[in-house]
C-alpha cells in the first residue's frame, strides 16, 4: 500500500496539521481494524486516514488515531485529497462523493483549496449553568470569568465543546488537566475541547486551540470538523453569517500555523457547512501489510 504524509491546512512544509493517509492497493479491502490501528499508532499522527476507491469520482475513507477509529476528521480528509491530488487521482478542479462513517459528504477542489462538506451540523445542548461552566474553566486552568457566551456541544461529524473565552492572551495561557479533560469529555460524550477567542484585529474570524486527550491527542494544530463545528455555534449566535468566507487561525501555540477556512450557506432551509485549506506533502513511500 502506498503512503504520504501531507501537511493540511497550510502551503509550507512543518506547518498545519500533519495526517497520514494510506491508499489501499485496487480491489483490496480494508484491513482488519487491529492492523489500521496499530498503522496508525507506528505513524504516531494524530489522524491516519485509509483510502478506498470505489468509482473514479468516489472514495471511501476510514480514519483512526493511535488510540480508536473515529467517524470523521477533516485535516485528515484535507490531507487525503492532496495526497489522491500528487498521485493524479484527483484533478485540481472537481467535486467528488466521499464516504464515511459520518455519511456521504461532498469534496470540492477548487485551484488546490480542498473543501469538504462537513456533517448536518446538530445542537447537542448548552452548558449554561455556572457550577458547570466553573467545573469547565478549572479543567482548562482558566477562571470562569475568562468564558464568554454559554459554552455548547456542537457537532458537524464529531461532538465537541465550543468554549469561548474573552481574549487571545486568555487562550494563550490554556493549560488543562489532561486526566480530569478526558474524563470530562467522557462524560459529556464529546472528543474534546475546542477554546477560541474572537479576533481583535479583524485579519481572522477566531483564533483556536482544539484539545481531545481522550482520544491521545492532547492539542492539534488544526480541526476541520471542529472549526465546521465553531461556524455554526457562531452563525446561532449571530456572528458569522451565511455565505461569507471565515477564517480560523490554528496551531501557533504548537508552533505550526494553521488557516482553516469555511462557509456556511442555506440550503432548503438547512444550514450547509463546507471547510476547506491547503496542503503540502511531507513525504511518500510504501507500507508493507
Amino acid at each position: 500500500m502506498k503512503f504520504q504524509i501531507i501537511d493540511a491546512f497550510s502551503d509550507k512544509i512543518f506547518g498545519g496539521n500533519p495526517a497520514g493517509v494510506v491508499l489501499l492497493d485496487e480491489g483490496q479491502t480494508f484491513p482488519p481494524d487491529d492492523t489500521m490501528l496499530k498503522t496508525a499508532a507506528e505513524l504516531r499522527y494524530s489522524e491516519t486516514a485509509f483510502i478506498k476507491q470505489l468509482a473514479p469520482e468516489k472514495f471511501q475513507i476510514r480514519y483512526f488515531t493511535p488510540a480508536a477509529e473515529v467517524d470523521l476528521c477533516g485535516h485528515a480528509t484535507i490531507g487525503s485529497f492532496g495526497a489522491m491530488a500528487e498521485w493524479n487521482m484527483v484533478s485540481a478542479n472537481g467535486s467528488y462523493t466521499l464516504e464515511t462513517m459520518a455519511g456521504s459528504l461532498k469534496i470540492e477542489i477548487k485551484d488546490g483549496f480542498v473543501f469538504m462538506e462537513m456533517g448536518e451540523p446538530v445542537n447537542k445542548g448548552v452548558i449554561h449553568e455556572e457550577k458547570k461552566k466553573a467545573e469547565l474553566a478549572a479543567v482548562m486552568g482558566i477562571g470562569a470569568e475568562d468564558i464568554i457566551m454559554d459554552p455548547g456541544l456542537v457537532s458537524t461529524g464529531l461532538p465537541d465543546i465550543m468554549m469561548g473565552v474573552s481574549s487571545k492572551e486568555v487562550l494563550n495561557h490554556i493549560k488543562p488537566d489532561f486526566a480530569a479533560l478526558s474524563k470530562l469529555s467522557e462524560s459529556y460524550q464529546v472528543t474534546g475541547v475546542h477554546a477560541f477567542s474572537l479576533s481583535e484585529n479583524g485579519e481572522s474570524t477566531a483564533d483556536c486551540r482544539n484539545f481531545a486527550p481522550l482520544y491521545d491527542i492532547d492539542e492539534e494544530a488544526a480541526t476541520g470538523t471542529s472549526n465546521g463545528a465553531l461556524t455554526f455555534y457562531l452563525y446561532e449566535k449571530g456572528i458569522i453569517k451565511p455565505d461569507q468566507t471565515n477564517l480560523f487561525v490554528q496551531g501557533e501555540s504548537m508552533k505550526r500555523p494553521s488557516k482553516i477556512m469555511s462557509r456556511l450557506s442555506i440550503a432548503d432551509g438547512k444550514p450547509k457547512i463546507y471547510v476547506g485549506g491547503v496542503y503540502k506533502k511531507l513525504a511518500e513511500g510504501e507500507i508493507y501489510i
